[in-house]
């Protein structure tokens, strides 16, 4: 298990670039639109792990509703894992609240599931297992999503 991204939730992308790409000299690898949870993301890699900037596409999204109640920020972390199915079942087990009890895909295609922040201490994790295939644009608009709370 590792520290694959963290989620911050942003007004706009554009915007937030200023501050990531020019001021701190990060490389923006890939954006992409998860249009069922209206959200178009950003990544840039730090380290072994990245930033994943959090766009809505509408006040009504997710992530609108987020940023309207709390503002900008850390939205949520997500460790990545070699079996998704699993951990579930090993937090299942556990009586961990999850908020998906199955693995769907998110962005860049990897399989995602989340954990609820009452089991947490607070803190939306996603949990995220890579596929084989890799995704070989840095544009691409996909109809899974970035869950939020």
């Amino acid at each position: 298990m590792k520290i694959d991204h963290l989620g911050i939730a942003v007004e706009s992308i554009e915007q937030a670039l200023t501050f990531y790409r020019t001021a701190l000299g990060l490389e923006l690898t890939h954006t992409e639109v998860v249009a069922e949870q209206g959200v178009k993301v950003a990544m840039l890699p730090v380290g072994e792990s990245r930033l994943e900037l959090l766009e809505p596409t509408g006040s009504d999204t997710p992530v609108g509703k987020f940023l309207a109640k709390r503002g900008g920020g850390i939205h949520h972390i997500c460790l990545g894992v070699d079996d998704l199915e699993a951990v579930l079942s090993r937090l299942k087990a556990q009586g961990i609240p999850l908020i998906d009890d199955k693995p769907r895909v998110g962005a860049e295609g990897c399989l995602v599931a989340f954990v609820h922040p009452k089991g947490t201490g607070g803190v939306l994790v996603e949990l995220s297992q890579k596929q084989p295939q890799s995704l070989s644009s840095t544009e691409e608009t996909s109809s899974a999503a970035t869950h939020t709370v």
